[in-house]
């Protein structure tokens, strides 16, 4: 999507000199493999994937490309075929580079599979379903290990507590941190953030932001198939693995609101329901939720997150302030308007960038330099800000985030083995119970 060709008028040039001047330089500078070949030294840093599925796979690509001196040395998931398929896109793309180094024995297959992957490693790759998140990080940091880990961080508050323990020994041990919050690695987003953060704007007062679509895939129940194996390989619709949509996709979005207005909300509101999407192969998820977000600072987010077929889709942000308006959008440029509703500038990305690349690449150079990026406290409180929201469209209540921050209810179990019984379980009909608005106990 091209950006609209910029107006010469006076009052821009005099809006981006004045926001020049306040925010100073504010496009990050891409870091690729030429500009880390000699930083620090060339150590082969070995990687360990836990997780292979697509998202999975798609990080540890990544991954590997971010640095000239890595190699892929462990592979861990629950399901043989699942790793197999990952392993073989990957060796496929990197068999003549020499960065796929994953031995027979260090493909690991069950729920102890991590741990033997995080011990051969320098570098972990956590993109299971988000449940297992907290233990699997846990690991990983005791360990010394670096971590790249997708989002959301947990799907209950004691996951988040234990993920804020853990950043603050990540913290201690100056190790990198990078969570899959990849806004934060893109450049229009950057760059509209510093313009927000310079004060040329004002003060966000209100915002919408949204997740609207048709949902995502369904993998149908198979003969034989143990009801955790069921729940497993349908994850997305089970809330102690996967927390929900509104955790697991919105996350992005409200995300989003919290950087741009500098806090986590104070407290939250809203409504949600099962209209569509219903039947007992969706599982215990909404399909629809809204909740309306109050901030310390008073502002107010309106969150709109949806999966249903045939209906508007809309993913992205629009924030009102006391100088103008921006909308923001990860699939093009962001605008900024003036209280007259005037476009005064268009920021888009540069040609060839990419967010989800550059996560890693800024991952490694850090790993490189001896630094240190930690984005795991951003990460648990922009997903217990999500949580909040699902608690919120769950009792239909006022949810505070000090009282949401004390629950132990706590939705994933610590350890689980293939003989476990699962979480929630179907009835007589194979439905599963859902949460009513009133009656539904969140914290």
């Amino acid at each position: 999507m091209k950006p609209k060709k910029q107006s010469k008028t006076k009052a821009r040039r005099e809006f981006i000199k004045k926001a020049s001047l306040a925010s100073g330089a504010i496009v990050l500078p891409s870091l690729g493999t030429s500009a880390m070949a000699n930083v620090f030294n060339v150590k082969k840093l070995k990687i360990a994937l836990v997780g292979c599925g697509g998202r999975g796979t798609g990080a540890a690509n990544q991954a590997l490309e971010a640095d000239d001196h890595v190699e892929l040395v462990a592979m861990a998931d629950l399901f043989e075929d699942q790793l197999n398929s990952s392993y073989g896109h990957l060796y496929e793309k990197y068999k003549d580079t020499g960065k796929m180094q994953v031995k027979q024995e260090h493909k690991f297959v069950g729920f102890d599979g991590f741990k033997k992957a995080i011990d051969l490693a320098d570098v972990v790759i956590l993109t299971t379903p988000p449940g297992f998140r907290p233990y699997h990080f846990a690991y990983a940091i005791e360990n010394d290990k670096h971590v790249f880990m997708e989002k959301p961080v947990a799907t209950d508050v004691p996951g988040i507590r234990k993920v804020l323990e853990t950043a603050k020994l990540a913290d201690q041990k100056r190790l990198n941190v990078v969570v899959g919050l990849q806004r934060h690695y893109q450049e229009n987003y950057i760059k509209t953030h510093e313009l927000i953060k310079n004060g040329s704007l004002g003060k966000i007062v209100a915002g919408q932001v949204y997740w609207n679509s048709e949902g995502v895939w369904v993998r149908p129940r198979k003969p034989g198939q143990s009801e955790l194996e069921y729940q497993m390989r349908n994850w997305y619709y089970f809330n102690w693995i996967c927390g929900d949509h509104i955790l697991e996709q919105h996350i992005h979005n409200i995300d989003v609101a919290n950087w741009f207005i500098g806090e986590y909300p104070l407290s939250a509101q809203g409504m949600g329901g099962r209209m569509v999407r219903k039947g007992p192969d969706h599982g215990e998820i909404f399909d629809h939720h809204f909740v309306e977000f109050t901030y310390p600072s008073g502002a107010v987010i309106s969150s709109q997150c949806r999966h249903q077929p045939n209906t508007m889709y809309k993913v992205g942000e629009a924030f009102q302030l006391t100088n103008g308006t921006v909308i923001t959008s990860d699939a093009g440029a962001a605008k900024i308007y003036d209280l007259s509703g005037k476009e005064m500038e268009s920021i888009s990305n540069s040609q060839g960038h990419n967010p989800y690349q550059e996560e890693h690449n800024r991952l490694f150079a850090s790993i490189r330099e001896k630094g240190v990026i930690n984005d795991a406290e951003n990460g648990a409180k922009s997903t217990m800000s999500a949580i909040l929201g699902r608690m919120a469209t769950y009792s239909g209540k006022v949810i505070g985030w000090e009282e949401a921050m004390n629950s132990n209810l706590q939705l994933m179990p610590e350890e689980l083995t293939w003989d476990s019984a699962t979480p929630t379980k179907p009835d007589h009909e194979g439905r599963y119970p859902i949460p009513i608005p009133g009656k539904a106990i969140v914290l």
